[in-house]
């Protein structure tokens, strides 16, 4: 296997991207390919120390940055990395891209240059969500598709699915889908409708779900639009550090508090733990033909560790291709209904 890692991308890189590799480099008997201006990832390889065979460098002149144009730097910057990664996966010579580059020119690139699965007409971004005290959700869409029609939110659960039990190892997933109330009749006309084909398909569905029910593990795959599912993990996120501040700031008001905090610290570091992006890896685009996992903007080295090693199953368990099968068989099954109705 061969992971291609573009090592531009993201607050800290290069260096978080190299020190995360070489960490990776040492867990799985895979190539990984650093993207990047060669003679800098070169330096810091040295830097670090790494005198392994397991990373090589591509080189790539050029970086697409947040404030670009997503679209119009993807057609215009061949030589950028994540253009380059992409083009690598398309061409068969690499098996995965990762990268915590811009979220929008992944998704340009994803589609203009690696082009949609078959059936799926929108591709959607899945995030890991994390559930204290239970095995975390995957939340689908988290900011791909600011609008949707009923089937995106179709596609969104079947894909989400295949995901959860190829990657995280959980079988016939139950899918909730975000609503202002658990009745069936509640909700706008897109989640009305949507609630109609989740109903009627084969997924493990059990029906609407409320933002506050997430952190009880309601269900296994969380199937939202984009921009619902954004606010959600954003709003999640934000909430879950200050939780942190505050705890901490508790705990270190007095020499009693810091006592219990000390008799409480493996407590407090798993509480931590289950709230920190980096444990889980990156985030796959899904619905585009190749293997794409799109970082946190922030991330540091332990989270490009943890998303390369997410990427081996991502890859052995053809998930790309279990998500083209599946929606192949969908179509099928809706032109034989077509014209037994005829």
């Amino acid at each position: 296997m061969r992971i291609l890692l573009d090592g531009m991308g993201g607050d800290h890189a290069p260096e978080c991207v190299v020190e995360g590799a070489i960490a990776a480099a040492g867990q799985i008997s895979d190539e990984i390919v650093l993207i990047g201006q060669e003679e800098l990832l070169c330096q810091l390889l040295n830097r670090y120390g790494y005198r392994g065979d397991r990373i090589r460098i591509v080189h790539a002149g050029e970086t697409i940055s947040n404030d670009e144009s997503p679209v119009r730097a993807v057609r215009r910057k061949k030589d950028s990395s994540i253009v380059i990664g992409m083009s690598m996966v398309r061409d068969g010579e690499g098996d995965v891209f990762i990268s915590a580059g811009s979220t929008g020119a992944l998704l340009a690139g994803g589609l203009f240059i690696l082009g949609r699965v078959d059936g799926i007409d929108r591709p959607a971004l899945a995030t890991v969500y994390p559930v204290i005290g239970h095995e975390p959700s995957l939340l689908v869409d988290t900011g791909a598709n600011a609008e949707c029609k009923p089937k995106n939110l179709l596609d969104f659960g079947i894909m989400g699915s295949i995901y959860m039990d190829k990657v995280l190892g959980r079988e016939n997933p139950t899918v909730g889908l975000v609503n202002n109330g658990s009745e069936e009749h509640k909700g706008t006309a897109l989640t009305k409708a949507a609630h109609e084909l989740l109903d009627r398909s084969s997924l493990n569905f059990i029906g609407n779900i409320e933002a506050r029910d997430l952190q009880d593990a309601v269900c296994d795959v969380i199937v939202t639009d984009g921009f619902t599912g954004n606010v959600i993990i954003k709003l999640t996120e934000g909430m879950g550090l200050m939780v942190l501040r505050e705890l901490k700031s508790r705990f270190m008001s007095s020499t009693r508090s810091k006592m219990g905090a000390l008799l409480l610290s493996d407590q407090l570091r798993a509480i931590k733990s289950e709230f920190d992006y980096a444990e889980y890896g990156g985030a796959p685009i899904l619905g585009v033909k190749g293997a794409l996992l799109k970082m946190h903007g922030s991330s540091d080295a332990r989270a490009v560790e943890q998303t390369i090693l997410k990427a081996v199953p991502y890859v052995n368990e053809n998930v790309v291709g279990t998500i083209g099968s599946a929606m192949a068989e969908i179509v099928a099954r809706e032109g034989e209904n077509a014209e037994n109705h005829e």
